[in-house]
Order: C-alpha cells, then sequence, then structure tokens
C-alpha cells in the first residue's frame, strides 16, 4: 500500500538543494557514508564477518545501483527510519554507538532527490527476516513492500534513476571522480563497476599519514602527496596529532607566500571527506600551513561541509598551533638552512607568531632580517654594543633619515612593515638589558654638528631671510653640517611639533562645538614647529647662503623646503605645492633669462606661419 511521507517532501527537498548543500555532487557522499555506516554496523555485531564492500553500479541505460554488504533492515526497522524525515536516532536504536558512525542527522538519502525522482531500497537484514523494497518519489509517495526476491544477500542496494537535466550526475567518470573525492581513505573496499570497463577500486589500503617506513622516506612520500593537492610542491611536512578530537595529519608548509587571513584545509571525518576548504581549524597566524587531517570526534555542520566551531574546535586549534609552532623552533636548532629557505618565504606568518609568543620571539631576534642604518641584520646582531633600540615607524620615515641618522651616531631600525614594531616594542621581554623607543626626529636634529659660533653670526642676516620665508608654512630654519653630504636640506618634525599640527589640522576643520574642546588641547606656552635643517657640508647651500637677498634667494629657500618634503615622503599642503611650484618656475625662467645661445639678438621667435 502506497503512503505518503509524514512531512512537505517537496519543500524539504528544495530545502536541502537550496539552503543545506553546496551541491547535487553530495548525493554519492551520502550513499558511500550510509553504506559504509551499515558495514561497520555489521562489524560491531559480528566482528567475524566478511570484509566490507561497496559496490557502485552503472548499468548502460544510466541507472546507478550502490550494493553494500552492511547490516541491512528489517520491514519495521524500514518504516520507522526511511518513513521519518530527519530522524536522528537510527544507529542508537540499532544498538551502536554513534560516534562509530559517519552519519548525523538522518537526512542523508533525501539527498537523491535532487538528482532522481525516486529512490528504490532493497535490503535484507542479517536477523535472517525476509528481503524489503521500498520506494520512495519526490512527491512524497513511499511504499514498503516485503520481496524476498529483492535481495539475495546480507544488506541494501540503493537504486537512483536519474531525473531530466541529471544524467551527467551518473556518468561512470563524474562517479569514479566523486566517490574516489569523498571515500577514497574509507577502510572498505569500494568499486566502480561500468559497461565495457574493468572492475575499478576507489579506496587506498591507508592514509598518507599512516606510512610507517625510514623517516626520511616518509617525509619524502608525504611531500608527493602535498604536491598532488597543492599543484607544487611544499617547503615542509608536519606531522600533527590531537588525542583528545581522535585527530590524526599532516600540514604542508606553503612553498609561496600567502595572504594573512583564514585558510582552507582538508578534513576528513572518520575517514569520509568532511571538507576540501574547513576554516578555523588553526589559528591565523599560521596561515602559511594547510593541514591534511582525519577526526572521529569534531562536529560537523548540518551540511557536512565544515566543521562548528566550538569549545572542542578552539581547543584543537590551540593544539595545532603549539605544534606548528614546535616545529618552527625545532627549525631553528636542527635545520637552520631549511629555517632560512623557510623565513625568505613566510617571514610575515612568525612575526604574527612572535608579537604573542616570547620562544618565537627568541626566533625572530636571532634569525630574522630586518633592514637598518647598518646593513640588513638580524636584531640580534644589530643591537650589539647598542642598549638603546631606535627605531622608525615608517618606510619613508627610515628612508629620509637612515643615513642622516647613522652619520650622527644613531643607528636605526626600519619597523615600517607588518608587526616590526610590535616585535621591537615586546624586546625587552627576552633580554632586559636593551630599551627600545621610537625615533624622535627633533632629537635627531639636536644630535647634528653645530657650525662655529663666529660662522653662525655671519650667517644671521641668510637666516632672517629664511625665517622670514618659512614662516608662511610654520617653519623655522636651521643650520647643521651633518653627513650625507648629499643631502642639501632636511624636514624635521619632532613629536611635539607633530601632535600640535595635527591638533591645529582638527582645530581648522571642526565645528563650533568641537572647536572649543581642541581649543583647550591647542593652547600651550612652547610653540613647536618642524625645521628645515640647512647641511652646511652641501655646496649648494653654501652658495645660496653667499647670495644677496632677494627674489632669487626667497625662492632658492622656497625650493629647499619643497625638495625637502618630497624626499622625506612628507605629505604636501596647498601652500606647500605653491610654493613648490612658483619657486621652481622662478628659478626655470631665471635660468633662462640671459640672450639666446649662439650670439642672437634676443628677439621672440617668428610665429610658425612666419617661420622660413
Amino acid at each position: 500500500m502506497e503512503q505518503r511521507f509524514r512531512v512537505d517532501l517537496r519543500g524539504v527537498v528544495d530545502l536541502l538543494s537550496q539552503h543545506l548543500y553546496s551541491s547535487p555532487r553530495v548525493y554519492a557522499r551520502e550513499l558511500l557514508q550510509n553504506a559504509a555506516d551499515a558495514i561497520t554496523a555489521r562489524r560491531t555485531s559480528a566482528p567475524e564477518t566478511e570484509p566490507g564492500r561497496v559496490v557502485f553500479e552503472i548499468d548502460a541505460d544510466g541507472t546507478l545501483r550502490v550494493h553494500d554488504n552492511g547490516i541491512g533492515l528489517t520491514e519495521p526497522e524500514v518504516h520507522t527510519f526511511l518513513a521519518s524525515v530527519g530522524r536522528t536516532s537510527k544507529r542508537d536504536e540499532l544498538g551502536f554507538t554513534r560516534q562509530d558512525f559517519l552519519g548525523q542527522f538522518g537526512i542523508g538519502l533525501l539527498s537523491c532527490f535532487m538528482v532522481a525522482d525516486t529512490i528504490e531500497v532493497l535490503t535484507r537484514s542479517v536477523t535472517g527476516t525476509p528481503a524489503v523494497r521500498w520506494t520512495g518519489h519526490a512527491d512524497g509517495r513511499y511504499r514498503v513492500e516485503v520481496d524476498d526476491d529483492a535481495r539475495s544477500s546480507i544488506g541494501t542496494t540503493v537504486v537512483l534513476r536519474p531525473r531530466a537535466g541529471s544524467a551527467h550526475w551518473f556518468a561512470p567518470d563524474q562517479v569514479r571522480d566523486l566517490v574516489r573525492t569523498y571515500g577514497h581513505l574509507l577502510d572498505v573496499e569500494v568499486v566502480r563497476q561500468a559497461p565495457g570497463t574493468a572492475e575499478l577500486r576507489l579506496t587506498e589500503p591507508r592514509a598518507p599519514w599512516e606510512i610507517d617506513d625510514d623517516p626520511e622516506v616518509r617525509r619524502l612520500a608525504l611531500l608527493d602527496h602535498g604536491t598532488q593537492l597543492l599543484g607544487s610542491r611544499p617547503m615542509d611536512v608536519i606531522d600533527l596529532r590531537v588525542p583528545e578530537a581522535g585527530l590524526v595529519g599532516v600540514g604542508f608548509v606553503l612553498p609561496t607566500a600567502s595572504g594573512v587571513g583564514p585558510a582552507g584545509h582538508r578534513v576528513y571525518l572518520k575517514r569520509m571527506l568532511l571538507s576540501e576548504n574547513a576554516t578555523g581549524l588553526v589559528p591565523e597566524w599560521a596561515f602559511f600551513v594547510r593541514c591534511v587531517v582525519d577526526t572521529s570526534v569534531l562536529r560537523p555542520t548540518a551540511s557536512r561541509e565544515g566543521l562548528y566551531d566550538d569549545d572542542l574546535l578552539a581547543r584543537v586549534r590551540e593544539s595545532l598551533g603549539a605544534q606548528i609552532r614546535d616545529w618552527l623552533l625545532d627549525l631553528s636548532v636542527r635545520h637552520p638552512d631549511r629555517l632560512a629557505a623557510f623565513l625568505r618565504v613566510h617571514h610575515l606568518g612568525v612575526k604574527a607568531l612572535a608579537v604573542r609568543d616570547d620562544e618565537m620571539l627568541r626566533l625572530v631576534d636571532v634569525g630574522l632580517p630586518f633592514e637598518t642604518s647598518r646593513g640588513t641584520m638580524t636584531l640580534h646582531a644589530f643591537r650589539r654594543g647598542a642598549p638603546v633600540l631606535r627605531y622608525a615607524e615608517t618606510v619613508d620615515e627610515f628612508r629620509a633619515l637612515a643615513a642622516i641618522a647613522s652619520a650622527a651616531g644613531t643607528p636605526l631600525v626600519n619597523a615600517g612593515y607588518a608587526y616590526d614594531t610590535e616585535i621591537l616594542e615586546r624586546l625587552p621581554r627576552i633580554d632586559r638589558s636593551i630599551t627600545v623607543r621610537r625615533l624622535d626626529p627633533g632629537e635627531l636634529a639636536a644630535r647634528l654638528e653645530p657650525l662655529p659660533a663666529e660662522l653662525e653670526a655671519e650667517l644671521a642676516g641668510f637666516l632672517r631671510v629664511a625665517r622670514d620665508v618659512l614662516v608662511e608654512f610654520g617653519c623655522v630654519p636651521l643650520i647643521r653640517q651633518f653627513d650625507p653630504v648629499t643631502v642639501p636640506a632636511l624636514y624635521v618634525m619632532s613629536r611635539q611639533a607633530h601632535d600640535q599640527d595635527r591638533v591645529a589640522r582638527d582645530l581648522a576643520q571642526a565645528d563650533d562645538l568641537w572647536s572649543d574642546v581642541l581649543s583647550a588641547f591647542a593652547e600651550v606656552e612652547i610653540e613647536h614647529r618642524p625645521e628645515l635643517v640647512l647641511n652646511w657640508r652641501h655646496p649648494l647651500i653654501r652658495r645660496i647662503s653667499a647670495g644677496p637677498p632677494g627674489a632669487t634667494l626667497r625662492h632658492g629657500i622656497e625650493a629647499l623646503y619643497g625638495h625637502a618634503l618630497l624626499a622625506g615622503h612628507h605629505p604636501l599642503r596647498a601652500v606647500d605645492t605653491a610654493a613648490l611650484n612658483r619657486s621652481f618656475l622662478a628659478l626655470l625662467d631665471r635660468a633662462f633669462a640671459g640672450p639666446p645661445a649662439g650670439g642672437g639678438t634676443g628677439a621672440a621667435d617668428p610665429p610658425p606661419e612666419e617661420m622660413p
């Protein structure tokens, strides 16, 4: 007698296809999962039974038959489990521990309605009862019949005939690829049978991490496996194990730099592929590792395409992070050549870890090169004999000041890249003898060599003109002598001047309410201004300072000011841009103001139409 499901099956199938499963391809996974669970159940009840075997048989007309030699179902069990959508206790009611099985939600068989209009189940129970035929339709009808001829041996057969437009899901190559993708690590024999081809085994005898050969042979075999997964050979492989989660596997170190952020990992649940792109398995700083793991305890999401983010997953993430960190520390001790190769590619990940972890900070200190005013070297080498470690917080600041700071006896570290500032500020945790300080350009200017008093007195007139010119830009002139001699002028803004400038800019843009608030911060007893430090060792500065007062001198000072801003990568305000353009054009005009080359009269060139 035909009956109907106890829910709106069409609605359930629509929910599965549009909201739960990402693709109809999961039908193969669900069939494989049910078969593997049935075999596990039979092994549990009768350990001496025949080896488990699953056959995906494809007929010439495209019909797919999936046979297993699992525990099978009786007629009452068919009524109970196949007629009730969403029953989650099927395996429990059969008397088996849920953790032994792959399935969790009791609705996997319904995924087949995404590719077929009818599902036929032929099953014979290990209990010796007659075989049963169950036929379900996508419109909600189903029929249960006792048919002892439906199946002669213990186990279950699922029969699917493709619906219109779904035949490609049952193509022999497609079935082969889907089953191999999801189930190649299952410890049961899974084969494909198709017309005109030999029987093809789709499962492997052991997982890659179960290789127990010589350690170096095993490592090379794992690297070969990683090459197949990643498309390029990994730099290294890390064994991973978290007994609490029944997790075992490996992590492959990527051969090229990758972006910071969540990475996708290949996760198996009881040897069945759960996801090829699972996130949250390792800490975000470990983005240079791609994991391939199998777990028996971690919870899958409802779609069985990801991991449920719970407390256990958080502990797994912490444990795997510790194992990756230990691998790095082991490299620093036993394989310095491999560590150097790794750091060249993945320094960003190591830095991210060093911000939180003192052991990794020590590794960065002695193993990771930094850009400094003394050249590229490790922090440990840089700070020898230098109890105060000064750094520039931006790349532009470092490039503008590095040579000058070094000449002034203030060696400098470039901390303008990701995590560098945090790493430098943490160094006293591992070496209490040092002091780390961000460079104040104002302090640097104060350390530059002053001119003799009598010479500075001779330049008083020039400095007076320079002050008059620079007052428009909120800047004051200063003459010092420093190396490198190739730098004519240096624009220096001390921390105090920077803070006052920021308040002034905010005050200019604020409304009346915030203007009153910010004015309190602007009322200071000492006004700190940026300085234009002129280098007396540069020949151009000597020539300009000796020139007569006038427009040319003023334009020359404006040009030096604009050049110093550009050389130091400082932002240009509208007034700065106007001065730079004005001085450039004025000096260019003066350079070409004399008589034309060749002794001409200096008359204007004739218009184009009058030229011979």
